[in-house]
């Protein structure tokens, strides 16, 4: 008999989560309080700059660093079968990442050279678009990046044909303490059977939680990021000092982000639209000719040390979790997927 699961958070760890069950023979059921790839719910999953590597691995845990790399290697196989199957394009390419200064040069070299990751010192002439520098900077060629809209649109795609049922613009009653889960209700009084129930609602996930999770520390933090479309665009995305600028193949160019303790307020600032376009500026001075196109924000899950929570419910049977992935949930999206099916297959 095929057992029913059922997904709370249609994000991109939901999305990918499902994908996975279904291959093992799951049906699947994902419950999204919004739509599933819409690009104007505030989510972080649509939102965010796509950059396949945790920015400086060097100031992470080996466990953030290991679901990281372990999920971005995936995203070649899975992004072919996502265009072998939809059609749609997730824009994967390796644009490799320039971390200018201010940054240790000597760990950075030493992590890299430790951890396999290829790298070059380089010097302000690297690219004549940027600001010169007059200390060292790092060059990372094997960095990728996918794009977020694109990406979650095809997982959308893909869930549909492979007949995942959808219900969006639904939202469930925060869960209360019981020994083993069999139903969950939603807010229109609807109870929600399956065999096994999967929380992947990042950001949103400690609302439904907080009476039967109560250590699980989960916050949402916005995240504004402004685009751009230059005349002259950067080849390679480029981080300094917490900022980063992404470029995309169709010439856009993402310059973000902040990190904004606001609770769900998801609305966009022109405080921050006037910070953001200086600092970008300030990088890349050719942007002072180019106008910005659009200002949007999203709400990352926040958690200490960017560590998520994959793994069983402490106390309720048939609950697992699968959350709280902070900056890195589209990195670490398809690892913390294996690794939580891992877990249920036990």
């Amino acid at each position: 008999m095929t057992k029913k699961a059922l997904i709370v958070g249609g994000g991109i760890v939901g999305c990918m989560t499902a994908m996975q069950m279904v291959k093992r023979g799951f049906s699947v059921t994902i419950v999204e309080r919004n739509q599933i790839a819409s690009q104007t719910s505030g989510e972080s999953s649509w939102a965010g700059a796509g950059i396949l590597f945790p920015l400086l691995p060097w100031m992470y845990a080996n466990e953030v660093n290991e679901l990281a790399f372990e999920g971005a290697a995936l995203y070649g196989e899975i992004c072919q079968e996502l265009l072998a199957e939809t059609g749609i394009d997730a824009n994967l390419t390796v644009s490799g990442m320039h971390i200018l200064p201010p940054l240790d040069i000597a760990i950075a070299k030493n992590w890299c050279a430790n951890n396999q990751v290829p790298f070059q010192e380089v010097s302000s002439n690297f690219d004549e678009l940027l600001t010169p520098y007059h200390d060292k900077a790092l060059w990372l060629p094997t960095v990728g990046q996918v794009r977020p809209p694109y990406l979650m649109l095809a997982l959308r795609a893909w869930l549909e044909k492979n007949k995942v049922t959808l219900l969006e613009n639904t939202s469930l009653k925060p869960l209360q303490e019981t020994q083993a889960l069999t139903t969950w209700e939603t807010t229109a009084g609807e109870q929600l059977s399956a065999d096994i129930f999967i929380v992947t609602s990042g950001a949103w996930s400690f609302e439904l939680l907080k009476d039967t999770a109560s250590k699980l520390n989960i916050k949402p933090m916005r995240g504004q990021i402004l685009l751009y479309k230059p005349i002259k665009n950067l080849e390679q995305i480029v981080y300094k000092d917490g900022f980063y600028m992404v470029p995309r193949r169709d010439g856009y160019l993402l310059a973000g982000s902040t990190l904004e303790d606001v609770g769900f307020d998801a609305t966009t600032t022109e405080v921050v639209r006037n910070q953001l376009q200086i600092k970008a500026e300030s990088i890349m001075p050719s942007l002072k000719d180019s106008a910005i196109i659009k200002h949007w924000s999203g709400l990352r899950p926040g958690t200490p040390e960017n560590l998520p929570t994959i793994g069983a419910h402490p106390n309720i049977q048939n609950l697992y979790l699968n959350t709280g992935h902070f900056r890195y949930g589209l990195t670490m999206a398809p690892s913390s997927a294996n690794k939580l099916i891992g877990l249920i297959a036990k």
